[in-house]
């Protein structure tokens, strides 16, 4: 099966990760690794940290290590996401949801989730 012709890869939007201490993990991304806060949702207890063109989201994890991965964010090309969608869907990709407007590295806009075999949830944005 080779990709849809209707979007562009275009590189990585952000990363979700569940952490057991936001703060403690915004001090280790700030003070170690450079990122600067770049938005915080208080509403769902998100805090995004900017580490260049992309994001590094920290959502509250279950308290155990490395509670992990929430999910990733694919930037993409594409005119028309909820013709994409349906588009997937034809071809048996799991598509959790529908498009819905959220906010990547590159603002808010329009998504969509799906599911690769393994179950991990991606996202597809549109810059």
């Amino acid at each position: 099966m080779s990709a849809p012709a209707s979007f562009r890869p275009l590189g990585l939007d952000h990363v979700v990760l569940r952490v057991r201490d936001q703060t403690a993990s915004t001090r280790f991304y700030t003070d170690v690794l450079g990122c600067t806060v770049d938005h915080v949702n208080a509403a769902i207890s998100l805090v995004q940290l900017r580490f260049g063109d992309h994001l590094i989201d920290l959502l509250p994890g279950t308290g155990e290590p490395g509670s992990g991965l929430d999910h990733f964010c694919l930037s993409i090309g594409c005119d028309d996401l909820p013709a994409l969608a349906a588009e997937l869907r034809g071809r048996g990709v799991d598509v959790d949801g529908e498009v819905a407007e959220r906010r990547g590295a590159f603002g808010r806009g329009p998504s969509l989730y799906l599911r690769d075999p393994d179950g991990y949830r991606i996202e597809l944005k549109p810059r």
